[in-house]
């Protein structure tokens, strides 16, 4: 099985861009047991730009692009060793990506990234990705993790992708505002109306909220790839996903008749 697993920066970050140890530490055992098991793992992480604004001691996210890649530059540093030392304790290694739009646009280049994905994953490695916030912007760039995460689900034929979030999943209206909201298990197809349920953003760290992880759906699904949105909160959900258990919102990708 080779599964897609994208954490969002609500995930691994508490809200003043500080880095939540206890839930990466259990991240890194959960997906580490996995690949023990044999399940080929790749990581799409968010969080540098959070990390990066708790480094730096930033009341907030930037809005200007100059310091949002200060704060990718610094923070990705901060990312990448907090997972190789939370990873070295379960004997597993990892390696760094960061990747631009180019990178998967390119058929050269898209050849390239996949060529590495496939001998890292053959080496043992859980590769971690993420856009090179530090050279691209939202406006030229990928933009977003829940894209990210899509595009790299489809580029090497993963079977599932899972995102992380500070969601349950998909509900019939924002939960947060409407008690009666409920979660929604399983969607055969986007339509009009599951798209429209997908308005709002995440927390003010995040890029992304329910609209981009319904574009992210569209990407893998029409690849023929399911795609999981489920509560970060608890990462034994990885588990419970690994075992073909219900958990969250899962989006059927379409398949050949």
């Amino acid at each position: 099985m080779r599964l897609v697993v994208k954490i969002g920066t609500s995930t691994i970050t508490y809200g003043t861009g500080k880095i939540n140890y206890r839930r990466i530490d259990n991240l890194c055992k959960v997906v580490s047991d996995l690949r023990n098991s044999g399940v080929e793992v790749i990581l799409v992480s968010s969080g540098a730009i959070g990390m990066g604004v708790g480094k730096l001691h930033l009341h907030k996210k930037p809005t200007d692009i100059a310091t949002k890649q200060a704060a990718a530059s610094v923070g990705q540093c901060e990312l990448m060793y907090v997972y190789d030392r939370a990873f070295s304790e379960f004997n597993q290694t990892v390696s760094q990506i960061l990747i631009t739009a180019e990178d998967v646009e390119i058929p050269l280049r898209l050849k390239n990234f996949r060529n590495t994905i496939n001998k890292l994953l053959s080496l043992g490695v859980i590769p971690i990705i993420n856009e090179n916030d530090t050279v691209s912007v939202e406006e030229f760039g990928i933009g977003d993790n829940d894209t990210l995460s899509a595009i790299v689900a489809k580029s090497v034929n993963a079977d599932l992708l899972v995102l992380l979030s500070d969601i349950d999943g998909l509900y019939t209206a924002d939960p947060h505002k409407t008690h009666t909201a409920k979660l929604i298990e399983k969607v055969k197809e986007i339509d009009d109306k599951i798209v429209s349920l997908a308005k709002g953003k995440g927390s003010e760290l995040a890029t992304g909220g329910m609209e981009t992880k319904i574009k992210a759906a569209k990407i893998v699904t029409s690849a023929g790839t399911d795609m999981i949105i489920t509560n970060g909160a608890d990462i034994e959900n990885l588990y419970k996903i690994a075992d073909g258990e219900s958990v969250g919102t899962i989006f059927l990708g379409k398949r050949e008749e």
